[in-house]
């Protein structure tokens, strides 16, 4: 889109000079540089990213009287290099017919003493230089936002008093402010509020109520000892240290909380209760928490975010009604029976929770779940699951995704084998268990099973996959991304093949560790006379960098056992029937020497497509 507007633009003349708009990179820098500019030109668009030095004559935008859009900016939201600015001391002057106004690193310390800002609407100055913007109070009734994001110099906000319609403030990282002026009970129409990492500040007006005030975000403002009564209708708010008496002037239209890194926060007090619309819930790093409010329920509470409160000991009973529940690093002892009560529950994470030791089978009761993260979870021996459907129920698909890494102290096969029904499982290992029947190791990518006729009477072929993923080299953190493809190819007597693809299973896995990824699969078998079939497996990290592969891999039929041998039994488990690069081993489940259990290697077909 961007390159057809520059066509269209170039399209008006083969003259820079006669174009209204500009924003091909080495013309604006040419006008810019050789005050080249006319009153024909309304719009500058400038990315300085892939600028290292820009030239700017001292009257570049004296002949562009009419300009009303000035965009200097960078995409990367904070400008990660110093880019030389050339900019003439006498530089004295913007085209006061300004309606936008953006220039990100602008490196001087004040704006033109000339300059007439009463027609902008936006106002936009990343990690400037600027100490003050404007001398005096000016109209600035059209003024809807003012973003002076890292400007880290500023130590004074101008007079905005008469910017009556002004919605947006973000004064976010301005290290060096101390004060937000009282002008601010003017601002009648102010919505956000930013102020986050303002390190230095202390003193915010008091006895303002600024009604349309919804998001306040002071999150990092250190030096802030007090809260004021700014706002009764604050939804959003954003806060570190210190908390009192902030919990009591909460307003009761709070939609949002997010409180970080307070130590002195042990308990929530009784008047939190009073939060009954509350959405969204953070409250991380507070290492001193070990308690929260009981007998209570926040109907509208969806979002929970507790990480990082180590002493935190109790699961969380404040809402029934969550979907995201995020309790990494946290002491927590036991996920509890009545986690069922969670209906609306999609994802739980409780990642490297030391203290974790049981989570209780009823988790596997929430249908609408689908990621559970207990990775690392040193202490972790007890888990149940159980999907409530029997593993009759043809029309259940499962898709809880639970991820048990570096939980060595976890007895998988029992895991394994009394789990019915599976989305996806992560354990740890580097050996397929011996519960999956039919094996191979090494490079082959399939395995060749004769079917039973018993087979050719079920809807559908279904079989569970355990996979070794092993660790690898990823450059970009420990963690990486694998998706796990499956493809099933249907052989008949007369040589007719039918192929069948299955979704693929997605994996998060760590570079440092081995992985057993289990997953079950399901092909609906068309009414033919089928007498084998080639169970194809292949992977693809999401990232190209990341380079690791599988060790081994083996498959369970669902429907591979007698009456008195059902998916489940440890005591009757069939023998295993494996294969690796250079032997071929066929036993049946009696440990005879039929074909039924027969398991192929690569080399034994040269016609094979893999995934």
């Amino acid at each position: 889109v961007e390159e057809m507007g520059k066509e269209i633009v170039r399209a008006q003349s083969d003259d820079p000079v006669e174009w209204e708009i500009l924003i091909d990179s080495k013309n604006v820098c040419d006008v810019l540089e050789d005050n080249t500019g006319t009153n024909k030109i309304i719009g500058i668009s400038l990315n300085i990213d892939d600028t290292d030095e820009l030239h700017i004559h001292k009257k570049a935008f004296k002949g562009m009287r009419n300009l009303r859009f000035l965009n200097i900016y960078t995409k990367k939201g904070h400008l990660k290099k110093e880019v030389r600015w050339l900019l003439h001391e006498g530089f004295n002057y913007l085209p006061p017919k300004l309606r936008l106004l953006r220039w990100d690193g602008y490196p001087m310390r004040r704006m033109p003493s000339s300059f007439c800002p009463q027609n902008l609407v936006k106002l936009q100055m990343w990690d400037s230089k600027l100490e003050k913007l404007w001398e005096g109070i000016h109209s600035l009734t059209g003024l809807k936002e003012m973003d002076l994001l890292g400007s880290r110099n500023l130590k004074e906000i101008p007079d905005l008093s008469m910017a009556t319609n002004l919605e947006t403030l973000n004064l976010a990282f301005c290290s060096s402010l101390v004060e937000l002026p009282s002008f601010i009970q003017h601002l009648k129409k102010l919505n956000n509020l930013e102020m986050s990492y303002c390190e230095n500040l202390e003193i915010l007006p008091t006895g303002v109520n600024l009604k349309s005030l919804k998001w306040l975000l002071l999150e990092g403002c250190s030096r802030l000892k007090s809260f004021p009564d700014i706002s009764s209708n604050i939804s959003v708010l954003k806060r570190g240290q210190p908390l009192t008496p902030l919990m009591d002037m909460l307003s009761p239209s709070l939609r949002s909380l997010y409180l970080s890194d307070i130590p002195t926060l042990v308990e929530l007090p009784s008047s939190f209760q009073n939060l009954s619309k509350l959405e969204m819930l953070r409250i991380i790093r507070c290492i001193n928490l070990e308690t929260l409010p009981n007998g209570i329920n926040f109907e509208s509470l969806d979002h929970l975010d507790l990480s990082g409160c180590t002493r935190l000991r109790t699961f969380p009973d404040i809402s029934t009604n969550i979907s995201s529940l995020f309790l990494d690093e946290t002491g927590i002892e036991e996920v509890p029976w009545w986690i069922e009560s969670f209906s609306n529950l999609r994802s739980i994470t409780m990642w490297k929770c030391k203290s974790l030791k049981h989570v209780s089978f009823n988790i596997s009761k929430l249908k609408r779940l689908e990621d559970a993260n207990f990775s690392d979870c040193w202490a972790l021996t007890e888990v149940s699951l159980n999907e409530s459907p029997s593993e009759d129920d043809e029309e259940y698909i499962p898709r809880l995704n639970i991820n048990f890494t570096n939980c060595f102290n976890l007895n998988q096969e029992a895991l394994i084998q009394t789990q019915t029904l599976l989305g996806e499982l992560v354990l740890p290992g580097e050996e397929v268990p011996s519960y999956f029947t039919h094996q191979i190791s090494g490079t082959s990518s399939f395995l060749n099973i004769p079917l039973l006729p018993s087979f050719l009477s079920e809807p559908l072929f279904r079989f569970r996959v355990c996979a070794i993923l092993m660790s690898g080299s990823y450059d970009y953190g420990d963690e990486y991304v694998v998706n796990l493809h499956v493809k099933c190819r249907f052989k008949g007597r007369s040589g007719y093949i039918f192929e069948s693809f299955g979704e693929p299973h997605r994996f998060w896995a760590n570079q440092k560790a081995s992985h057993l990824c289990i997953f079950d699969c399901r092909f609906s078998l068309a009414e033919l006379n089928y007498n084998d079939i080639e169970v194809h497996i292949g992977h693809k990290a999401h990232d190209a960098d990341y380079t690791s592969g599988l060790k081994r891999w083996g498959v369970r039929l669902f429907n591979d056992y007698s009456a008195e041998n059902r998916l489940g039994n440890p005591n009757t488990l069939p023998h295993v029937c494996e294969t690796d690069e250079d032997n071929m081993v066929n036993e049946t489940e009696q440990g005879g020497e039929c074909g039924d259990c027969l398991v192929e290697t690569e080399r034994c077909r040269k016609r094979m497509r893999t995934t």
